[in-house]
């Protein structure tokens, strides 16, 4: 496992580590999303979407808990928000483990999985940074696993 910090200064430079993840992903991969409400986790979600699957609009999955997308690439790729999941029975419905094996999820609230889906995931804690009033600046703290451990030192931003 590789860790890395990544402060953001921005909620622009919060999309740019989203589209440059969208550049390393592939099939088989898990992105993990977690933070408090408000720290940019769906704005680094919809980035990632976006570019990885050519697409401008990216609503949130909120209320449909999954959206699917199709990669440029071909595979699918899924975006999930599990925050209003109250029962881990919930998620066999949703087919988050199949679509594991042959696309890239991302998932923001991840706690409500009973586990990781992947042996190459990408784990992402997005926090506030400092208590200066600056309620923009946010810290990504990255723990990569599998084959993101590489990968995860390509990512400049």
């Amino acid at each position: 496992m590789k860790d890395k910090a990544i402060h953001l200064d921005s909620i622009g430079a919060t999309q740019v580590l989203g589209r440059a993840l969208a550049g390393l992903a592939v099939p088989g991969d898990v992105i993990l999303l977690t933070g408090s409400l408000g720290a940019g986790k769906t704005t680094l979600a919809r980035a990632f979407v976006g570019e990885i699957a050519g697409v401008e609009e990216v609503p949130s999955p909120t209320y449909t808990l999954v959206q699917a997308y199709i990669a440029r690439a071909g595979f699918d790729v899924l975006h999930a928000d599990l925050y209003r999941v109250e029962d881990t029975s919930e998620l066999i419905e949703l087919g988050l483990e199949d679509a594991a094996q042959t696309g890239v999820l991302i998932i923001e609230w991840p706690d409500r999985l009973d586990d990781h889906l992947s042996e190459n995931r990408l784990e992402i804690r997005l926090d506030f940074e400092g208590a200066d009033g600056q309620e923009h600046r946010r810290i990504a703290r990255l723990a990569a696993h599998g084959s993101w451990g590489e990968r995860l030192a390509r990512i400049h931003v």
